[in-house]
């Protein structure tokens, strides 16, 4: 059928533009998480801007005239390919992201994305006309059955066999394919429609109220709010897995697929029984810090929880939809609450806290909704719902005052969520700050005098970077540049006439490594800070000369990977002095990116060693890959007798280029 076939196309189609479009942008704004968020609040704005659009063109023209405009429509779009941004859209390191990438996603992909995005409820609208009697909400089941294969496709099949421009290309190729088959329809339907006096009037109905539309956007407002809350906690605070972010989404879209395949898979009496066990153990882990790093137990609770919210949420939603005549209009207030949820998770959480604390929220929220939705049948279904509603605004506030245990400031923008802890006793030899982001550690100084000055955790004598540092201490004068701030700690083995220049996109990174730490003000070395994406910027500078280039940023779930491609080194080379080194810090507990350094090095001519620090108690190990033209830099004895060797290679992988990139090929 046309319909269903064009509805499938359209909706695999918005899935892979999504990834393909952020992965595109990524580069030029520190390949941060935060990019993938907002682009995620745009895709939501938009979805809501396209179903707005199927809303008024089918509630004020004729099947005609909404044919006529489609097709002109779809021929713009078409004219408008192939998607890419353009260069000009890249940003010089001092202009607030969210807005010069919501202005770029809609100069490059809005009309085709507004298309895609307007197909279901239009085409279902059209069936609907078309076909009386006929229930077109399963339509939307196929809808999302498409995004989940678009989601899943992308990663596993898209990105490890193709560059970023053969995807560009196949993607509007499928675009164009798509056009032709809605123009196709939106014509069939033009002719075949039944007029919607005759066909969708029936007998006694009253229009949807506003407690209707006030449902319809909680409910939907609910489920997106738990999948972006949940996304965050599990990448954020559990394990900076890549890629983990996928299974969320699949999960949100697979509970949309049941709920509207209208087979009554979800039954409201059984399913009060059930949410408040999972809304009762998504709490539990919340507070209970002891199993923070059981992956296993974080992973099924919480993906299970999310499950079964979204369920609740979706089931209810199709429980509470109206006859096929307002069917655009329960779509739009369905999009416009799922793009409340992304706006109060990507723009008004950072704004308003200082920790992740939106799972605590949407949590609350579910609770509230599974109280008033489920608690209405029964008694014990109200006593059970109300207590999932008590525990979970309980636990709510308990989870955001331990959040701050320790912690002597916090920070929150859109980068993430930045905390300065403290532990130990002043005075005493375990006195000590760490800079925290989610997980991942970004670095501690002790702070009694005697250890103030100790370079600590990946970056200590023993280290790579360390290694590297300490044999060129003949010198006089050495020029160090670092990608990635942290603490600062690295200047801690500057020197008087050193000069040490860190390159960070982060600023408020910046604020805490010169007010919580001293690294930066102790360092007899000269310090130089450039703030922006360090690629962008050192594509703009004149070569530094660097003896050191640290290469410090892929240690969490977000890999910038246009900072190890061969285009990167082949910039950093181009900064270096004749003997300078290239230090790769790789260590990772979810990703070998040993390899893919390795194999950048061999397409430069360049030579490669591997400084893998031994386990010691109480102590940071790390693995760090040095790279370097000159063979005999890294033959210093410093950099023999820490063990270097030379690095993995897999001649099977392909070298990384600007254009192609396999996270999935090198996950452990």
């Amino acid at each position: 059928m046309i319909y269903a076939a064009t509805i499938f196309l359209s909706s695999l189609l918005l899935f892979l533009v999504q990834p393909l479009i952020a992965r595109l942008i990524l580069p030029w704004f520190g390949g941060t998480a935060a990019v993938w968020t907002t682009c995620m609040l745009f895709f939501q704005t938009l979805l809501l801007a396209g179903y707005a659009y199927a809303h008024a063109t089918n509630a004020r023209l004729s099947a005609r005239a909404q044919a006529i405009l489609h097709t002109v429509l779809l021929v713009v779009a078409l004219a408008l390919l192939p998607i890419a941004p353009h260069e000009r859209w890249k940003p010089l390191g001092d202009e607030e992201p969210v807005t010069r990438i919501l202005l770029l996603l809609t100069a490059s992909v809005g009309l085709p994305y507004l298309l895609l995005a307007s197909t279901s409820p239009l085409l279902q609208a059209w069936f609907a006309r078309s076909y009386p009697g006929r229930n077109p909400y399963r339509l939307f089941a196929i809808s999302n059955l498409a995004s989940v294969l678009g989601l899943l496709g992308y990663p596993f099949v898209v990105e490890p066999f193709l560059g970023n421009h053969e995807q560009v290309w196949g993607w509007s190729a499928l675009f164009a394919a798509f056009a032709l088959a809605c123009a196709i329809a939106s014509w069939k339907a033009a002719r075949g429609t039944v007029a919607a006096s005759e066909a969708l009037e029936e007998a006694g109905e009253s229009p949807p109220s506003a407690r209707d539309y006030g449902l319809w956007l909680s409910l939907s407002a609910a489920g997106s709010v738990m999948l972006l809350a949940v996304t965050n906690h599990i990448t954020q605070n559990v394990a900076a897995i890549p890629l983990l972010w996928v299974a969320p989404l699949a999960l949100y879209l697979v509970t949309f697929i049941v709920a509207f395949e209208g087979r009554s898979l979800y039954r409201a009496q059984h399913w009060w029984t059930i949410v408040p066990v999972w809304i009762g153990g998504m709490c539990w882990l919340l507070i209970d810090k002891d199993h923070q790093f059981d992956l296993w137990l974080q992973f099924g609770i919480f993906l299970s929880g999310l499950f079964v919210a979204c369920m609740f949420c979706h089931g209810e939603l199709y429980r509470a939809r109206p006859q096929a005549r307002h069917l655009t209009a329960f779509y739009l207030t369905v999009s416009a609450g799922g793009a409340l949820g992304g706006l109060l998770v990507a723009v008004a959480a950072p704004l308003v806290f200082n920790g992740y604390f939106e799972l605590g929220v949407g949590l609350v929220a579910v609770a509230l909704l599974a109280a008033l939705r489920l608690g209405a049948l029964h008694l014990p279904a109200m006593l059970a719902t109300s207590a999932a509603l008590l525990g979970a605004a309980a636990c709510a506030v308990y989870d955001a005052i331990q959040y701050q245990k320790d912690v002597i400031v916090s920070a929150r923008n859109f980068y993430g969520v930045l905390r300065v802890k403290e532990y130990g006793t002043p005075g005493t030899m375990d006195h000590l700050r760490r800079l925290l982001h989610g997980v991942i550690l970004h670095g501690e100084q002790h702070l009694h005098e005697s250890r103030r000055h100790d370079a600590t955790t990946y970056y200590q004598p023993t280290s790579g970077v360390g290694v590297a540092i300490l044999s060129l201490r003949e010198r006089p004068a050495n020029r160090i540049g670092i990608i990635g701030l942290g603490t600062g700690t690295i200047a801690s083995y500057g020197r008087e006439g050193d000069t040490y220049r860190f390159y960070d996109i982060n600023p408020d990174v910046v604020a805490f490594a010169r007010s919580q730490f001293t690294f930066l003000a102790d360092s007899p070395a000269k310090i130089e800070i450039s703030l922006g994406d360090a690629r962008l910027n050192l594509e703009r500078e004149a070569p530094q000369r660097f003896d050191v280039l640290a290469v410090d940023a892929f240690s969490s779930d977000s890999i910038p990977v246009h900072l190890i491609t061969k285009e990167a080194l082949g910039l950093y080379l181009r900064h270096m002095k004749p003997d300078g080194i290239v230090a790769y810090h790789v260590s990772n507990r979810f990703l070998n990116l040993v390899p893919v350094v390795a194999r950048l090095a061999a397409e430069h001519g360049a030579h490669a060693m591997l400084v893998d620090e031994e386990s010691e108690e109480d102590r940071t190990t790390s693995t760090w890959v040095l790279v370097a033209r000159d063979p005999k830099a890294l033959a210093r004895q410093e950099i023999a007798e820490a063990g270097a060797s030379p690095p993995e290679t897999r001649e099977d992988w392909r070298t990384w280029t600007d254009d192609y990139s396999n996270l999935v090929q090198i996950l452990k």
